[in-house]
């Protein structure tokens, strides 16, 4: 035990040591900041035209003619000559569009002309306006007050979502649980690889150094590779919790420059609505539990190959389950946390620290999906640490042979 102590020191110390570590805590909560900022000020910016695009409108059905109003930056004027010599007028002008709507505008398709790609803003706009006016031109066809119906229109329904629980009722905050269960599973995911193929690296640089034949003769291999990742995970460790403390205490920076109730404060006061601690409490049990799992698998491989560029027949298999949980957390999990293919995936160990912490901020986890995911990570990381300790007992002193699977296998079954 006292010789993993001293690897887990040396590991440990050397990567907290170097520039880019002390450089990364302080860049990456600004970064996220900085990051958090630019997409809100590019989303809303998007959304926005830069220049007068003017659209000349061609109507064969004369339904639609006169009847465009102007918005900011789109501005609609009648057509003078014909649809070729309307289009010929594009050529010299990147701010002019031809809207040309056929006779039967139910049956053939609508079609709108420029020099370049039209923004989905313009487009949007347009398609908006002409359902309206086929719509009110409709109504009026049927004697149908459109006035009165506007008006209607006008009461609009404003569903708020609340969960009651055992001390009575709250608001749900389903945006909140979306966007913090999203952001877990992408830093669950980075880390996972992060600190996964540092382990890796250092196995790769020991053993083509042959430094690993000197540490060998005064240790197991097994405690080189115990030591080597419980090392780099407390580096990761330190590397998060450093990032979490400097954000929150970045973003509560941010919130009193910006006012009550605006900017950062707005977001402090809705993250304040969801259980924080429990959340963080899961995500770290999830870090390192992961992060042991699959370190194990990346320190084997890297005893297995003799140069990073070897390793990609092996790294495949092993993150594809990863991949394959993070691509369904972003795009399907969020929407269905409950579903039954959400459930399997945050219990079974190769997809469970991704697919649960989609799942954790909606609070809908059952107690018992929570133990048993907690208890088979557990199993499972003891499992792939043990697989891996037998082939790297190996591996890591095979020079100059290019590794199968064929040969892993045999490694595994070799007696001490």
């Amino acid at each position: 035990m006292k010789k993993v102590l001293l690897i887990i020191q040396r590991e440990y110390i050397t990567r907290v040591r170097k520039k880019s570590f002390i450089v990364m805590i302080f860049v990456v909560p600004l970064l996220i900041l900085g990051m958090s900022a630019l997409i809100g000020y590019v989303a809303k910016d998007s959304r926005e035209l830069k220049s007068t695009q003017v659209v000349k409108v061609i109507d064969e059905s004369s339904i639609f003619a006169g009847k465009f109003r102007n918005e900011k930056n789109i501005k609609f004027e009648p057509a003078t000559g014909s649809v070729e010599t309307e289009k010929a007028g594009l050529k010299n002008n990147e701010d002019l569009s031809v809207l040309m709507i056929p006779k039967d505008y139910n049956k053939k398709p609508v079609q709108i002309f420029s020099k370049k790609k039209p923004s989905f803003t313009l487009t949007g706009e347009v398609e908006n306006q002409m359902n309206d006016i086929a719509s009110t031109n409709t109504m009026l066809a049927n004697h149908i007050d459109t006035a009165l119906l506007n008006a209607a229109k006008k009461n609009k329904v404003t569903i708020s979502a609340m969960e009651v629980t055992e001390t009575g009722t709250k608001d749900a905050n389903v945006g909140t649980s979306m966007g913090v269960g999203i952001a877990c599973a992408i830093f669950i995911y980075m880390a996972l690889f992060i600190y996964g193929a540092q382990v890796m690296r250092g196995v790769i640089e020991e053993k083509t150094s042959r430094i690993i034949e000197v540490i060998i003769s005064s240790v197991k291999p097994f405690q080189l590779m115990l030591g080597k990742i419980i090392g780099v995970g407390l580096v990761g460790l330190t590397q998060f919790t450093a990032w979490i403390a400097l954000s929150v205490i970045a973003t509560k920076i941010a919130g009193q420059t910006s006012g009550p109730g605006g900017g950062m404060a707005g977001i402090l006061t809705t993250l304040a609505t969801i259980p924080f601690g429990y959340i963080l409490g899961c995500f770290l049990f999830y870090f390192l539990t992961g992060y042991l799992l699959y370190s194990a698998l990346f320190a084997a491989v890297g005893s297995a190959v003799d140069s990073e560029t070897e390793t990609q027949q092996f790294m495949f298999p092993i993150t594809l389950p990863l991949l394959f949980t993070y691509l369904l957390s972003v795009t399907v999990l969020f929407q269905a946390p409950d579903s039954p293919l959400a459930v399997w995936l945050s219990i079974i160990p190769f997809t469970a620290p991704v697919a649960m912490m989609v799942r954790i901020p909606f609070g809908g986890v059952a107690p018992w999906q929570l133990a048993l995911s907690m208890g088979l990570m557990v199993a499972g990381f003891l499992f792939t640490t043990y697989v891996a300790a037998r082939i790297y007992r190996v591996g890591v002193l095979m020079y100059g042979k290019k590794a199968s699977y064929k040969e892993l296998v045999k490694w595994f079954f070799y007696k001490e």
